[in-house]
């Protein structure tokens, strides 16, 4: 019997098969790692401009520390209900546009993006007005919740100096989605860096200079914000980059309000259930024995936990973008690689931030307190700070697919559920049933983020991305037929 020779047609076929499987494998790994770059690129400026933006307000607090603990009290008492009233709503209702302007601008349909921003800007500022009536009048509401009165007085007079951060801040959230949404993203992060210097600035001018005090440092947050608006402004106004998208206003911004506010109100719940759980958790505090202990624990660990927060946010407003825009192209087998990238760079900054928070356990407290049972507490709390920060990275990236894809309504429910059915009862019951103190609080809400993790988690694998490319584009293209405005 003869052995086959290298020409024969078994050899030969098998070779091609090896060899397209080597190309195909090969093609896999550089189209994996060209997407890991995309998304890093995304996210590093994204993660530093959503911290400096957010750090505006810990520098304003933190100048109004000097003047007393009245002031501190009160600038720290507004900065909360500015936050659970305004703030969370503000950033809620722009995320919309992640998913308009995402697929818009995957599809090619530039125009539409400016359309999609005006439509934001109105809706939200129309919004912002019964929100500032009500910031108006902090001080009675929080003497009618039962607040110390002297407290409640010096919010009041915080929050109403804020109100013109108010409207500030919801253009800035329709402005950062508009360039996010392009990739458009250093030129946020140095706007929000030139902000932040200047607010130190003017901080200090304001507070101890001008004799406004804790109302100086309200209004130069409010200035602070306007002034990160006007950059943007300009920025899109000038560049060449925003060309395309930005052609004018037009009175077409009105027929899609409708469009806008049908994803808005959901995306707005879908992000204040998260945010208002975790206020909850300070409220709780303060039922609990020895409530100045429990309260300036949670504080601080609610505090790192914000800071390293930013680094899962800027992934997760990193996949909104390559997730909407891929769609919106009509490219689904690109968007599941971005889902799968995301996924496995999540769980690995978790795992690494985690081993971070573990290792300085016994030394992170010096960095907010003297106390030595303050420190011991925070010690016993970082693990557990690890466990949450690790499950929440991961919900935050599936979060960003759900805004990428439109999937907002699902969000709201899943966050409603996670959080209401399982992590607030949860952590009643491990604090005041089962007496596990502030570590049950935080332990309840890990419960909450499992579950919201778990339900994300199988709506994303469960996803039929060409069925979801469909989805984009006919959104895109109902929202681009053009409409006929009589003179």
């Amino acid at each position: 019997m003869e052995k086959p020779s290298l020409n024969s047609p078994l050899i030969t076929n098998l070779g091609t098969a090896d060899e397209k499987n080597g190309v195909r494998e090969l093609r896999g790994r550089r189209e994996a790692l060209a997407e890991v770059r995309k998304q890093l690129c995304l996210a590093g400026p994204l993660i530093a401009s959503s911290l400096l933006q957010n750090i505006l307000q810990v520098i304003s607090v933190m100048f109004v520390g000097h003047l007393g603990e009245l002031s501190l009290a009160g600038a720290s008492m507004a900065t909360s209900f500015a936050g659970v009233t305004g703030f969370s709503l503000m950033l809620g209702m722009g995320s919309a546009l992640e998913t308009l302007c995402g697929q818009s601008f995957g599809a090619k349909k530039y125009r539409m993006l400016g359309i999609h921003l005006q439509s934001a800007m109105l809706v939200l500022m129309t919004v912002a007005i019964p929100v500032a009536v009500v910031w108006a009048y902090t001080g009675q509401i929080l003497k009618a919740l039962g607040q110390d009165p002297e407290i409640s007085v010096e919010a009041g007079l915080y929050a109403r100096w804020l109100i013109p951060a108010l409207f500030a801040y919801g253009l800035l959230q329709c402005y950062v989605r508009f360039l996010q949404t392009q990739n458009i993203v250093l030129p946020m992060m140095l706007a929000s860096a030139v902000t932040t210097l200047l607010h130190i600035l003017v901080c200090w001018l304001l507070v101890f200079k001008s004799g406004l005090g804790n109302k100086g440092a309200a209004l130069a947050n409010s200035i602070s914000y306007w002034i990160n608006v006007l950059l943007l402004v300009l920025y899109i106004k000038l560049s060449p980059s925003c060309k395309e998208s930005w052609s004018g206003f037009s009175r077409e911004a009105f027929h899609n309000i409708l469009s806008f506010i049908k994803l808005a109100i959901p995306s707005a719940i879908m992000v204040c259930l998260e945010f208002w759980s975790f206020e909850l958790l300070v409220l709780l505090s303060g039922l609990l024995p020895n409530p100045k202990l429990e309260t300036s624990v949670l504080s601080i660990t609610l505090n790192t936990g914000s800071m390293i927060f930013m680094i899962p946010y800027g992934l997760g407003a990193a996949i909104s973008t390559r997730v909407s825009n891929e769609l919106g192209a009509g490219h689904p087998m690109a968007a599941r690689l971005a889902v799968q990238v995301v996924v496995i760079l999540a769980v690995s900054v978790g795992l690494i931030v985690g081993l971070t928070l573990f290792l300085v356990r016994n030394i992170w407290g010096y960095a907010y307190s003297n106390e030595v049972e303050v420190v011991k507490y925070i010690a016993v709390m970082l693990p557990i700070l690890a466990t949450s920060n690790f499950l929440d990275g991961i919900q935050c990236v599936l979060s960003g697919i759900a805004r990428g894809c439109g999937w907002q309504k699902i969000g709201a429910c899943v966050n409603l559920g996670a959080y209401y059915v399982v992590g607030i009862p949860s952590a009643v019951l491990m604090s005041f049933v089962l007496h596990i103190g502030g570590k049950g609080l935080w332990m309840g809400i890990v419960c909450g983020l499992s579950v919201q993790s778990l339900l994300l988690l199988t709506v994303t694998i469960c996803t039929n991305w060409d069925v979801e490319a469909r989805k984009a584009r006919d959104r895109v293209h109902r929202d681009s037929i053009p409409i006929d405005f009589e003179p």
